[in-house]
């Protein structure tokens, strides 16, 4: 066994493996995104956006609890053992909606669906972490995030293909069963356990920080995630918000696209580059949150992604929700992987997992809150005033962390700026870690 080291060098075999299983995670979402809606009218006639979006809702919800497990188990347990549990829970869902006979499939089918993304996706998050150390941690977000929504943009555009070449199913969603089985089986004979690299990161700066490193007890954590700790709670409204806003790009925009006329393979191309534009550019993103600062690369995001809202609800045709959807991508990516590197400064090495599984509890909770609202508005009101509505509430969350956030960057971690104890315990009060309270 190699001695445990911190750095995106020194683990570059297990950080590029664990991208490669975030690719499958991704890929299982993505062929949802331009087919499923359609599924419903198609296949079962449901007319209800509300009752179509149902399928929103489970899984939005059983992937934010499914997130806080993930971060709970993942310090108990160790993180392997949650993402072959993430990986079993994802074999039978493409299964389940080939051969569903009644909707209610679907909705039980998402369920696993949201246990898969949610353990997966986040002990994935959190491995990276783990292996990389605090300075490249917005890189690593970066490629992550990166790899998940790059091939679930891939995934989108070929279950249209396939809908559009064929039909709405089977075709579209058989990739699935590869996903499932290689992700598995990746996992479980060749990804290593991380909790290692996390306990050396806090053994590095335990003692000479002056700031104990046990984990708050469970309510405690939670509160301080959510409410109390001003960069926490801030990082995890934006994130709620941000998958409000995703919720209704997933479940209502091929709903709206196919009512004005447009062709599948074109409602295809718009589900695909939404996700596709959000993936590449997280690349950049995530390298310059490390050099530029965590705050205002969210706040502007949240600013951007409202704008592209409003810009396709106010607007009608291919060209001009192309556009609209380069944009939503753009500031997509401005804030995903930002969002989980300032939860990794901004968290104790030995609560970090369960920190990032709050936080994307409320992240993914923001699902089943987009649904809902989204499916009640456009049922009463119609496609654009719900459109409206999720695209002012996205450009004011961008003004809750501009006034409340505080940066959580830092050029280096506390413990490396070769100063005494005196002098690093008053640096790391000025960090991340404390700096939100």
């Amino acid at each position: 066994m190699p001695p445990v080291r911190l750095g995106l060098g020194a683990n570059w075999e297990q950080f590029a493996l664990l991208v490669l299983v975030n690719a499958f995670v991704g890929g299982m979402v993505g062929l949802e995104r331009s087919v499923l809606p359609l599924v419903a009218e198609r296949d079962f006639g449901l007319a209800s956006r509300t009752a179509i979006l149902a399928f929103l809702v489970s899984f939005g919800l059983v992937k934010a609890g499914a997130n806080y497990a993930a971060g709970r188990l993942a310090d108990r347990i160790g993180r392997k053992h949650v993402l072959l549990l993430g990986w079993l829970a994802a074999v039978p869902v493409p299964l389940m909606i080939i051969l569903a006979p009644s909707w209610s499939w679907v909705v039980a089918a998402n369920v696993l669906l949201g246990i898969n993304q949610g353990l997966a996706w986040s002990t994935a998050v959190v491995m990276k972490i783990d292996l990389v150390g605090p300075a490249r941690r917005g890189l690593a977000m970066g490629l992550n995030e990166a790899a998940g929504y790059g091939a679930g943009a891939l995934a989108a555009l070929a279950a249209g293909y396939l809908a559009a070449t064929d039909s709405v199913r089977p075709a579209p969603f058989l990739p699935g069963v590869a996903f499932s089985i290689l992700g598995l089986l990746l996992t479980l004979f060749f990804v290593r356990d991380t909790h290692d690299h996390a306990r050396l990161e806090a053994r590095q700066h335990a003692g000479d920080m002056g700031v104990p490193g046990d984990a708050p007890a469970a309510g405690a954590l939670f509160r301080r995630v959510s409410f109390t700790d001003r960069n926490l709670s801030s990082v995890s409204q934006a994130g709620l918000v941000n998958n409000l806003n995703d919720g209704l790009a997933w479940g209502l925009f091929p709903l709206f696209f196919a009512a004005a006329g447009l062709p599948l393979g074109q409602i295809a191309v718009l589900a695909a580059v939404y996700p596709g534009v959000w993936s590449v550019s997280q690349l950049a993103t995530g390298w310059a949150s490390d050099r530029l600062g965590r705050k205002w690369l969210i706040a502007s995001g949240m600013w951007v992604q409202g704008a592209a809202l409003l810009l396709i609800a106010a607007t009608r045709g291919f060209g001009p929700w192309l556009a609209g959807a380069v944009l939503l991508g753009a500031g997509t990516a401005l804030v995903y992987p930002t969002l989980l590197a300032a939860i990794g400064d901004a968290a104790h090495p030995s609560w970090r997992a369960s920190a990032i599984g709050i936080y994307r509890l409320w992240r993914d909770s923001g699902y089943a809150v987009g649904a809902i609202l989204a499916g009640l508005i456009a049922d009463r009101f119609g496609f654009v005033p719900a459109i409206v509505t999720i695209g002012a509430l996205t450009a004011l969350s961008g003004c809750v962390v501009a006034a409340r956030m505080r940066e959580t960057r830092q050029s280096k971690a506390p413990w490396e700026r070769g100063k005494g104890a005196g002098d690093a315990s008053s640096e790391y009060k000025m960090s991340g870690f404390r700096a939100g309270r």
